[in-house]
Parts: structure tokens; sequence; C-alpha cells
């Protein structure tokens, strides 16, 4: 596992909206999120970007639903979608609010 973050570390790709307009994209924060939730530092990988978790939880639940085609599915899969857009756009608002 170690050495995945640390390939992860050493390829993190730069945010090409960011260099451009100067200001932070949606996603801007993701990849140290991710790196930070591999090596246990969950409160960190929150502070980079609070809205990894309901990405992955609807990434998953998405896979799983295709698979298994769960009853509700559809209708989790709306309010999973409705949810993180929303913790997205807050958490950018907050950010954009604090710079």
């Amino acid at each position: 596992m170690e050495g995945i973050i640390e390939w992860l570390e050493a390829h993190q790709m730069p945010c090409y909206y960011k260099k451009i307009l100067g200001v932070d994209c949606l996603g801007c924060g993701m990849q140290s999120a991710i790196i930070h939730l591999l090596n246990g530092n969950f409160i960190e990988s929150f502070k980079a970007y609070p809205a990894l978790i309901p990405v992955i939880f609807l990434l998953i639940f998405l896979i799983l639903h295709l698979v298994f085609k769960f009853r509700k599915g559809a209708y989790i899969l709306k309010i999973s979608f409705i949810f993180t857009v929303s913790v997205m756009l807050i958490s950018y608002l907050i950010k954009i609010i604090n710079h």
C-alpha cells in the first residue's frame, strides 16, 4: 500500500483551471484527500475535500446497483447525488469565501 501512496503523491496532476483562472475548481483538493484517506488521516482528508466520502459512497453504490438491481437503488442514487453535489458546492463556497 505504501508504494501506491508514494506513487500517487509523486504523480499528482496540477489543476489547470486554477493555473489559468487563479481560482480553485470544484475538484481541487480531491487528490490530496485521497492520499490522506489512504494514509488513515480521515480528518485531514475531510479538510482537504469534504465531498470525498459521499463521492466514494455514490460510486460504490452505483456499481452495486448496476450489478444487483436494488429495488430503490435509483431513488437512493438520486438522493446521494443531490447530497454529494450539495456538499461539493457548500464546501466550494466556503473555500472561496475564506480565501
